[in-house]
């Protein structure tokens, strides 16, 4: 199993995320907590009745994971303003938690005594969970206990409410979050009781069908159904019709595809794979393999986007994957890098890493505008020129999580092991890691992602044997490796890294070259909606055609059989800097049709260039029409 470099021990240099992190700082964050004061987030605990914007059941979520990203910004560089207002937000709260613990300003101030009675739909626990991660994630970046200390009350008050023993609730919440998060606050306090209610929470869902029936003796009732009819409600009335929504139809290790809604289920996921680490569970660990194959063979998109439906947010069907109506929220995106992960750690198998990488560069980061100001709640495969990025919503759950994935983002780049170092994603920048008692300091050059050359420089106190593994991506079709300009002619792939085992010395240099082409990439041919058509990608990043670049009806367009002709060309003032591609294509034209409906010769076409961009930078200038797939000469 390896262990992940903090991100508190990564130092980004480079020209591609230092600026956005950078922005994430000087931008994002202050626009995300001047919203949640006006519409009242922040002062959600401090509601009385008669007061405008009353507390919704997930506000308290979004003021935690603003909390949670300021928190990480606030590690890399101290900020006596943010502290404050943050500091604000723990007084309000404490203020108000109730004495046995509880702390949710929905049910405090306008729901009081509805308490856990509606888990199912209510967020109580989703809210709890945000705010136990943002309250370690404050903890940790400046030392201060209050926040951290209120939400151990909170948990405490779960687990004398939740468990198995007589007396009380077997539940589990409808929206997965309080999960993971009781793990990073087992980690920060060594509290065991933390992880206990962790995976109780996980064992018992789906679990709930063996519940008697109260009104049927010898029949069985779901804990969902149940709960409803305490409260009066009937079960049958529920929207999503089923409990695949909320992935609690079956137990989670009986669980074999991924479905219902889809930031649900990966921060279930994430939970597993933390527990299959904590407790060395092989059930939860087989369980996740089995889910990370359905989903990435059969539901995920080539831009690392997950969820295809609007509807319930999340999964539909094997290969059901749309463009133009594709949901792919930025949340769940952003789980997939969480979960993606996970797993890297348990498995040390770059097949984690390439959908991390691919999620991380494409579906995650189209969700925030280049200027850092803007969102996309859905991230689209096309476009007819009408999706524009907002400032917020009244379900503002993407905006501050993207936010904390870019403030935590160097976190995501290195691992250690006991015998090496694994570097998993690339870009240029400083790292301290340890070796077993080794400290370790790497020092990588490179323009990636723009580039595929890299070098990295490790200093050391003494000579050390360790490995070094680089991962190889799955897109990469050829690569050379030296050290210390020497090449290395036989080199070997472990699980898609690069190995290299040898004793090391201060000042040693590696330098990996990726091959890095503009390539094809097909959908199997299940995908319905994309027979016929190719996307274009280069290095980590997915590209698209922008109206602005080639003009409207995009999807007249039909590329070359090949992308043998396409040039990639860095183009420092467009969109914050990009390396577009540029290449002959042909476009269909109706000229000659003189208004006809149909007719019985083939349309004609003429020769057109096209640039793409990275499908990230895309709707940062004028709207227009904007495509992923287009039509490919066979």
């Amino acid at each position: 199993m390896l262990t992940p470099v903090p991100f508190t021990k990564v130092k980004f240099t480079d020209s591609f995320w230092a600026p956005r992190i950078r922005t994430n700082r000087a931008v994002t964050l202050p626009i995300e907590y001047k919203i949640c004061e006006e519409t009242g987030r922040l002062g959600a605990f401090d509601w009385r009745k008669g007061q405008p914007h009353e507390p919704h059941w997930f506000w308290d979520s979004d003021a935690a994971k603003w909390i949670e990203a300021a928190s990480y910004a606030l590690a890399d560089e101290r900020d006596p303003q943010v502290e404050a207002q943050i500091d604000a937000y723990a007084a309000s709260l404490i203020r108000n938690q109730l004495p046995d613990g509880y702390a949710n300003s929905r049910f405090i101030n306008v729901e009081p005594g509805a308490q856990w009675a509606n888990l199912r739909d209510a967020h109580e626990m989703y809210c709890a969970g945000h705010m136990i991660e943002a309250a370690v994630a404050y903890f940790e970046a400046t030392g201060k206990r209050e926040l951290l200390d209120a939400m151990c009350r909170y948990a405490d008050h779960m687990i004398a409410t939740f468990g198995p023993n007589p007396g009380q609730k077997r539940g589990y919440c409808g929206h997965q979050e309080i999960e993971l998060a009781l793990i990073k606050l087992y980690r920060a306090t060594g509290q065991r009781k933390y992880l206990d209610l962790a995976a109780f929470f996980i064992n018992e869902r789906g679990q709930g069908t063996s519940l008697l029936h109260p009104d049927k003796p010898g029949a069985y009732e779901h804990f969902y159904d149940l709960e409803a009819r305490a409260r009066n409600a009937d079960p049958r009335d529920y929207w999503a019709k089923n409990y695949e929504y909320l992935q609690a139809h079956k137990p989670v290790r009986e669980q074999t595809e991924v479905v219902g809604h889809a930031v649900r289920a990966m921060y279930m996921l994430c939970a597993m794979a933390d527990l299959s680490a904590e407790l060395k569970d092989d059930t939860l660990l087989h369980a996740c393999e089995a889910l990370w194959t359905h989903l990435t063979t059969r539901r995920m998109y080539v831009t690392g986007g997950i969820g295809s439906g609007g509807a319930n947010e999340g999964f539909t069907a094997d290969y059901d994957l749309p463009d133009d109506t594709a949901y792919c929220e930025t949340c769940a995106a952003v789980g997939l890098v969480f979960w993606a992960h996970r797993m890297l750690q348990l498995t040390g198998q770059s097949k984690y890493a390439d959908v991390m990488e691919r999620a991380l560069y494409n579906g995650a980061l189209a969700g925030i505008s280049l200027d850092g100001a803007a969102f996309f709640y859905a991230n689209p495969l096309s476009s007819a020129g009408n999706v524009l990025r907002q400032a917020w919503w009244d379900c503002a759950c993407c905006p501050p999580n993207i936010a904390r994935l870019i403030a935590s983002v160097s976190g995501y780049q290195y691992s250690s092991s006991g015998d090496g170092i694994w570097a998993h994603l690339y870009a240029q920048g400083e790292a301290e890691m340890r070796v077993g008692q080794t400290p370790v300091r790497v020092s990588q050059t490179t323009n990636y992602p723009w580039d595929g050359a890299i070098a990295l420089r490790l200093s050391l106190e003494k000579p050390a044997t360790f490995a070094v593994h680089l991962r190889i991506p799955d897109w990469c079709d050829g690569f050379r490796i030296s050290i210390n300009q020497k090449p290395i002619a036989n080199t070997q792939l472990q699980d898609g890294y690069l190995v290299l085992s040898r004793l090391w010395a201060d000042g040693d240099t590696i330098e990996l070259e990726l091959n890095m082409p503009a390539q094809y990439v097909y959908a199997n041919p299940n995908v319905r909606q994309a027979l016929g058509q190719v996307a274009l990608q280069r290095g980590p990043l997915m590209y698209c055609v922008e109206q602005a670049d080639n003009g409207a009806q995009l999807d007249r367009i039909i590329l070359p059989s090949v992308p043998d002709g396409f040039a990639a060309a860095h183009e420092p003032g467009l969109l914050g800097g990009v390396t577009v591609l540029r290449g002959d294509a042909i476009a269909l034209d109706e000229s000659s049709w003189g208004g006809a409906l149909y007719r019985h010769a083939a349309p004609s076409a003429s020769a057109k260039q096209i640039t793409a961009v990275p499908y990230y930078a895309w709707a940062n200038r004028a709207p227009g029409e904007m495509r992923v797939w287009l039509r490919a000469q066979p």
